[in-house]
């Protein structure tokens, strides 16, 4: 009796090990991660505009359309898009979304950071918000805001 218990045991050991290994080398992505060297300025999977053409994403987020939306007119385009990755390091994002949006023409006009970062940034016709969350999960998920600014009455 105590050898089957011994047998059960070890199988539930050697069951955790090959499971937590499995988890530990399926994290690895073309991103910068919380455990790799950081990569200062640019993620390593490049980037891709998606509804708007002056709004750099990197690459390897992934698109969330069941949460985002896009609305156009022949004057404006506004929306949200909401990405979503697992293991991220929000540091590496935010130098990120600073220096490619600063490319695009686009001036910072101040950030917040901690459990919760926000960057916002202007143009002379819109604005875009960059809410970067990282859940208890690990996943790390982007919300990107563009709308057109208000036009001034005097």
């Amino acid at each position: 009796m105590s050898l089957k218990v011994f047998r059960r045991r070890r199988v539930v050991v050697w069951g955790v090990v090959v499971l937590l290994s499995v988890l530990a080398g399926g994290c690895s992505s073309g991103l910068k991660e919380k455990r790799s060297e950081p990569v200062v300025g640019e993620l390593r999977g490049g980037g891709k505009y998606y509804h708007f053409d002056d709004v750099l994403v990197p690459g390897e987020l992934k698109y969330d359309q069941k949460n985002s939306f896009i609305y156009e007119t022949p004057r404006f385009k506004t929306g949200v898009m909401v990405f979503t990755k697992y293991w991220l390091d929000v540091e590496s994002l935010i130098q990120f979304f600073t220096y490619h949006m600063e490319k695009d023409n686009w001036k910072l006009v101040n950030s917040f950071r901690g459990k919760e970062s926000m960057l916002s940034f202007a143009k002379p016709d819109k604005s875009c918000t960059i809410r970067i969350t990282e859940k208890w999960t690990g996943t790390t998920v982007v919300e990107i805001r563009v709308g057109p600014l208000a036009e001034k009455k005097m």
